[in-house]
């Protein structure tokens, strides 16, 4: 059986006061507590830290672990002298005070180190772990909805689940469903708080808050631009060069647009106040493509000899050539 040193384990030196230990013991029970840590070896640290406090919390229980301690390293075989318990349990250190609380599920070290030293040790031992009072963490998860969910705003039910020990201490499931609100103009990257249903608490410290981010679904014609919406709209050549009045979608219905003559591709007509909701709303935008047509008659590429002939000064890469001398 290996010595433990308890200050070790705590990161102390052995002049180390009563509040740094208290100090020392809360920060790494933080750390490593199981139900929040995510290291494969919380658990084992966790006990290891509670069966540390036990001993170096209380003067008495230190002062016994320190004389017997004084000539052993970490790590180091161990073997308490041959009247060590008789020597400790008629004392006072241990026939006082020495509670079910003090001897929960520790290693051989502490068994050996402390059996027998107080009448209430062995039978009906408790359990439980080492507890003091902490906020439950915050938690997040993704949450995607459509663009028109941000346009009206929506319930939505999500189930959560949670796992915690049932008899026996066997691991079972809970699940939960919560219904909540998609307020209007929430955007890509926002977020929705649930308050205290997140990570539960330990001792008496409150459950953290559950954070749904949230992601805007793709959508076959409408894109986001934080409150602004933008949409491709299809035009015909002869639409573009003379203009027209056309009927275009929107999240919340039609409407008509008026295509001005002239218009270029790429070109940004605006609807003030159409993008998302908000105190200020966003603003929607059509973006011009103009879409020409593929000739598949004859006559139908005759139109295009004819266009040809009626814009024969037309030339579409004029701009490239003026530069014909940098390259």
């Amino acid at each position: 059986m290996e010595f433990k040193d308890y200050y070790k384990v705590m990161g102390l030196e052995k002049n180390a006061t009563p509040e740094e230990i208290k100090r020392a013991y809360r920060k790494l029970a933080r750390k490593y507590h199981p139900d929040v840590s995510k290291d494969k070896d919380a658990e084992a640290r966790f006990k290891e830290l509670a069966e540390a406090n036990v001993v170096l919390k209380d003067p008495e229980k230190r002062a016994a672990y320190d004389r017997l301690g004084a000539n052993y390293k970490d790590g180091q075989e161990f073997q308490p002298p041959p009247d060590w318990q008789s020597r400790q349990s008629g004392s006072n250190y241990y026939s006082e005070g020495f509670h079910q609380e003090d001897v929960r599920d520790h290693s051989a070290f502490f068994d050996e180190l402390f059996r027998g030293m107080g009448r209430e040790y062995g039978a009906g031992q408790d359990q439980s772990r080492e507890t003091f009072d902490m906020h439950g963490q915050d938690q997040h998860a993704k949450i995607r909805i459509d663009i028109e969910d941000s346009y009206k705003g929506t319930t939505r039910t999500i189930e959560l689940k949670a796992h915690s020990e049932a008899h026996l201490g066997l691991p079972q499931e809970q699940k939960r469903s919560i219904e909540f609100s998609i307020p209007k103009g929430i955007r890509a990257g926002q977020h929705i708080r649930l308050a205290a249903q997140g990570g539960q608490g330990m001792g008496k410290g409150s459950p953290g808050d559950l954070y749904l981010d949230v992601e805007i679904l793709p959508h076959p014609l409408y894109s986001t631009n934080g409150l602004d919406v933008m949409m491709d709209l299809p035009i015909a050549p002869w639409e573009a060069a003379i203009g027209a009045e056309i009927l275009a979608p929107t999240p919340t219905g039609q409407v008509e647009v008026k295509i001005p003559a002239g218009s270029m591709n790429g070109r940004k007509l605006r609807l003030k106040a159409r993008g998302l909701p908000g105190k200020t709303p966003g603003d929607f935008f059509y973006v011009l493509k103009i879409v020409q047509p593929e000739p598949e008659s004859e006559s139908e590429k005759r139109a295009y000899l004819d266009l040809h002939a009626v814009f024969n000064n037309f030339n579409p890469r004029a701009e490239i050539e003026a530069h014909k001398k940098t390259f």
